[in-house]
Order: C-alpha cells, then structure tokens, then sequence
C-alpha cells in the first residue's frame, strides 16, 4: 500500500465526509497533518488560505473543500469560490518543493452519456455544482502547471461508506431498514456508479505517492458499475435481512439523475495501479455493521 509516512501533509475539506477517512488514513500512516476544517480556515478569504498554507508547509497537498449553496447570489459566489477560485490559491501558496497537489473533483463535471465515462468524455456539467468543480479542476491544474508542481485530479463518481450524512441515500435507505419506517424513493430506472470511500481514499493517496504521472493528470474513480435506485435497495434488503418498503416517485431526485452515469476506470487502473475492492453488497453491509 502507497504510503505518505512522515510527510508535511496538507489537507482541506478534513471535517468533510471523505476527508475523514483521508486524515485517518493518513495518521495511520505517520503523516504530519495539517487538516482544514471550514471552522479552521474561511476558504473564501485569500488570506487566510495563504497564511495556512505557508504554516503548514506541505511536501503534498489534498485539496477536498467543496461547497453546495446554490440559493442567492451570496451563496452562488461563497460556493464558486470555494469549488473554483479556492484551490488556485491553494497551488499558489504551498512551497517550490511540494511534491504534489491532489484535487477531489466530481463525476458532476462531465456531460451526461449512454456509455461509460472515461477521461476525455467532454466537460458539460449538468448543474452549478458541476459548474463549479469543472472550472476549479482546470484552474487548479492550469496553476500547477505554470508553477511547476505536479497535479492530479480525482473525479470520484458516486461517495459512500460510514460516517456520511442522514440525508444521504445509502443511510436513508439503512435507517429505514433499521426503523422499519418508509423510504421515499425516486422513479425507477435513476442509476449511479457507488464507489466505496476507502477506495477513494487509497486512489488519492496512491496519486499523490506516483512521480510518474502526467502534469495535469484526471483520473475517474468508480466501479465501472452502475446501479438503480431501487436495486440499491433490494441489494440492502439482502445484506441486512430487513425489508424496506418505499414509495417510488416520492423523492423528486436531483437535477442532474440520469439513467446511465458510470464510470470507465481503465485508466485509473493502468496509471495508479489502483481498483475498487469493496463492492456495492460488501460496502452495505459494513455500512450496517457500522451504524
């Protein structure tokens, strides 16, 4: 396993649901973190990012910070300045001698197709989130670039794993397996590329461990299989032994559901040497060992 012992490690968005798991991966590894919380740095005031920066003094650098007000026009500015402007301080800011700058972006950032997303699927996001990352990954990237200092960005397709918010699928489904209560569910048909976040963790850390990587590197991060709604939950029913009744159609879902959205990790594969190793029934059933 790639590890990052003893390295001046800089990470934002730590108290975020991957971040977590990245910090605590890290720690057992040996690392010197530095974790930004939203509390710990305002992410939308240049100053205080470069000041946090420059104290932690990073040999790698995890940017994971993302933002999802989309309301009015304050909200619109904080979250594109966190999701696209942040991250170009960020990479401004660390050391001649940072040794990489890792970027979590998001499946988000590509255009709806029928066939598996690979990395040269084009950049069409669907929403303002979207929007935002996309425009962040090529900021991010484009500022390494001129500085010298090796990227990576990460497009995870779609996060799960202990420690997510309630209003999340994955726990909402096992909090109505567990309560017995009634799931409200989309319309059938709405599917998505589950990805364990230990594996996400394992991808970020094995890119930041790689000297070897194109500048400006973009791999997905997924399963390269996609899953319905519904048959999330069929699957939960089965690992759990409980039975979820739901109400289709009554979640409106979100803006950008589609029924195709799944990953081609081939590259992530060949470059990183990196695969997903906990499926979508294994992922569940820890998810519920865990609650």
């Amino acid at each position: 396993m790639t590890s990052l012992g003893r390295r001046r490690v800089l990470v934002t968005g730590a108290g975020g649901f991957v971040g977590r798991h990245l910090v605590a991966r890290l720690a057992e590894q040996g690392a010197d973190v530095t974790a930004l919380t939203r509390t710990g740095c305002d992410l939308t005031d240049p100053d205080a990012v470069r000041a946090a920066v420059v104290a932690a003094r990073p040999e790698v650098m995890f940017h994971l910070a993302a933002a999802r007000q989309a309301g009015d026009g304050a909200d619109r500015t904080a979250t594109a300045t966190v999701n696209a402007v942040a991250g170009m301080w960020l990479v401004e800011a660390v050391p001649p001698g940072c040794r990489a700058v890792i970027r979590l972006g998001s499946s988000t950032e590509y255009a709806a197709q029928t066939s598996p997303m690979d990395e040269l699927t084009p950049l069409r996001p669907r929403g303002y989130f979207g929007a935002t990352k996309a425009a962040g990954s090529l900021l991010f990237t484009a500022v390494a670039a001129e500085r010298g200092i090796r990227s990576c960005v990460l497009r995870a397709f779609q996060v799960y794993g202990p420690g997510d918010k309630p209003s999340r699928f994955v726990p909402a489904v096992l909090a109505a397996a567990h309560a017995g209560t009634t799931l409200a569910l989309t319309g059938p048909g709405l599917r998505r590329d589950w990805v364990w976040v230990g594996d996400v963790v394992d991808a970020c850390v094995r890119a930041a461990g790689r000297d070897d990587l194109a500048p400006g590197a973009v791999y997905n991060i997924g399963t390269g299989v996609q899953t319905a709604n519904e048959e999330l939950v069929a699957t939960a029913e089965r690992v759990t032994g409980q039975r979820i009744a739901t109400r289709a159609g009554a979640h409106p879902g979100r803006g950008w559901d589609t029924s195709d959205w799944v990953c081609d990790p081939a590259a992530a594969r060949a470059d990183l040497d990196w695969k997903p190793r906990v499926d979508l029934a294994e992922g569940l059933a820890r998810c519920w060992s865990d609650r």
